[in-house]
């Protein structure tokens, strides 16, 4: 790749951003490569942390319908935290706006992981929310890991992995990234093994790493 070309690139994708990967006195092609690289990564990251957000929200929109009798659980069946009942307002009017029903299904799409996860908080714990989700959400995990601090400190870590993921950030340097992409996957599978197997039948992130940065320089070489 010639150097003109080279800061085309670089312009285009912002100096700082490549910065991040270049922090060790890598050249330009290791910096793309390592760029392409966590793309890759990131990508392969996205089936795992969507079935994992898709099936918590899920699990626990069943959880609450059963215990207090109605789907629509979250107009005062249970006593939401504020800014848990600000989130409800946002997602019926964004529905609105769109000119789509109000109906449970889709709140429930609409609202973000950060609002679930906040049902393992403190203020959740203490009114015993925390402890039902832990049980009946979670029916697949052994009894230990059920420990809602345990639950809530999981479910952070996940959402982390999953914002940075989303918003193109850099994971490449993380040396817990393994784990991480194995946690979800065991999470998951506490809520619905069949999910998990699938989950895991679509999965690439083992290949892309071992693969490094291989692919990412032979990309280089062809331009």
């Amino acid at each position: 790749m010639s150097p003109p070309s080279y800061l085309k690139i670089e312009t285009a994708l912002h100096t700082e951003r490549l910065d991040a990967y270049r922090q060790d006195g890598a050249d330009e092609k290791i910096a793309l490569a390592r760029y392409a690289l966590n793309m890759a990564l990131a990508e392969a990251l996205y089936p795992s942390l969507q079935f994992a957000e898709i099936a918590l929200r899920n699990a626990i929109h069943a959880s609450f319908t059963n215990r207090f009798g109605t789907s629509n659980w979250y107009d005062g069946a249970i006593k939401l935290l504020p800014w848990q009942s600000a989130k409800v307002q946002e997602a019926k009017i964004t529905l609105d706006k769109l000119s789509k029903p109000t109906t449970p299904g889709r709140i429930v799409a609409e609202l973000n992981l950060g609002f679930w996860t906040g049902f393992f908080n403190k203020q959740h714990n203490r009114t015993g929310l925390s402890h039902h989700i832990a049980k009946t959400v979670f029916p697949h995990a052994p009894k230990a890991e059920r420990n809602t601090t345990k639950l809530d400190l999981r479910w952070l870590a996940i959402r982390d992995l999953r914002n940075r993921v989303f918003h193109h950030e850099r994971i490449l340097h993380w040396k817990d990234l393994g784990q991480r992409h194995q946690d979800i996957s065991t999470t998951t599978k506490w809520i619905c093994p069949e999910l998990a197997a699938y989950a895991q039948s679509l999965d690439r992130f083992a290949a892309v790493r071992s693969h490094g940065l291989a692919p990412g320089l032979k990309k280089i070489e062809q331009l």
